[in-house]
């Protein structure tokens, strides 16, 4: 298995993240032994250096998270949807309910670069302006749970990141609300917030791939208990309005 050393929620090399537990689960179905590839996926380059100094390298054989149909790699059926989501201080009332929210244009929005926040401030002109980056994809130096850090000291008002980034962290920040960003936007074409995640495998490795989507097909119940424990939450796309 390809994981980073040190980046939890996902993984770290004591075991502690929802990835370690899930190959921990996958191994004991398929009758084998976990052996780790360790390696940051907040290197240059980000995860698609990761992977291609990994998994594409033949140092290892699997990864337990990555998008569903990625063009990078050959990936099994999905296990889990979630999405990203809007965080802010419950006592604030913010009605936050899109990115086309009028709201987030007078609040300091805190995201990732390189991910569809990014892009979606982007497009409605936020950036330059309100949007506050967090390096978390390239620099060892910051975690997920830095953005939640930075909201509670009121250094921005509203963070929008990957739920399954911050789940786990969330349980010390019981006076934040949390709110899935919908997959679509007022003007101009749909955007993508929600996405099915699988485990993947290299390209051509079609008998891997099998034996693993046996595994989710027959193990689904402990896979969601398991992203449910770290404090996942599951989420099903909203419908596009038409």
């Amino acid at each position: 298995m390809c994981a980073d050393p040190n980046y939890l929620p996902y993984s770290n090399r004591a075991g502690e993240g929802f990835e370690n537990e899930i190959a921990n689960l996958v191994v004991k179905a398929l009758g084998e032994t976990v052996d780790y590839t360790w390696a940051s996926y907040r290197g240059h380059g980000g995860f698609p250096q990761f992977l291609s100094s990994t998994l594409d390298a033949k140092r290892c054989d699997v990864v337990m998270d990555i998008p569903y149909g990625s063009r990078e790699e050959l990936t099994t059926r999905p296990y889990y949807i979630s999405s990203y989501v809007f965080v802010f201080d419950k006592s604030k009332n913010y009605n936050i309910t899109s990115m086309d929210s009028p709201v987030l244009k007078r609040l300091k929005v805190g995201f990732e670069r390189d991910t569809p926040a990014e892009e979606a401030l982007k497009i409605r002109g936020m950036i330059p302006g309100t949007g506050v980056a967090f390096d978390v994809s390239q620099n060892d130096g910051v975690s997920p749970a830095t953005m939640l850090s930075a909201l509670k000291n009121k250094q921005i008002d509203v963070v929008i990141t990957w739920q399954p980034a911050i789940g786990a962290f969330l349980r010390t920040y019981p006076g934040l609300e949390v709110v899935a960003v919908p997959n679509e936007r007022a003007l101009g074409p749909p955007e993508r917030f929600a996405f099915p995640m699988a485990m993947g495998v290299r390209e051509g490795n079609e008998a891997l791939r099998k034996r693993l989507d046996d595994v989710i097909e027959k193990q689904q119940a402990e896979l969601t208990s398991i992203l449910t424990e770290h404090g996942v939450i599951l989420f099903a796309p909203r419908q596009e309005h038409k």
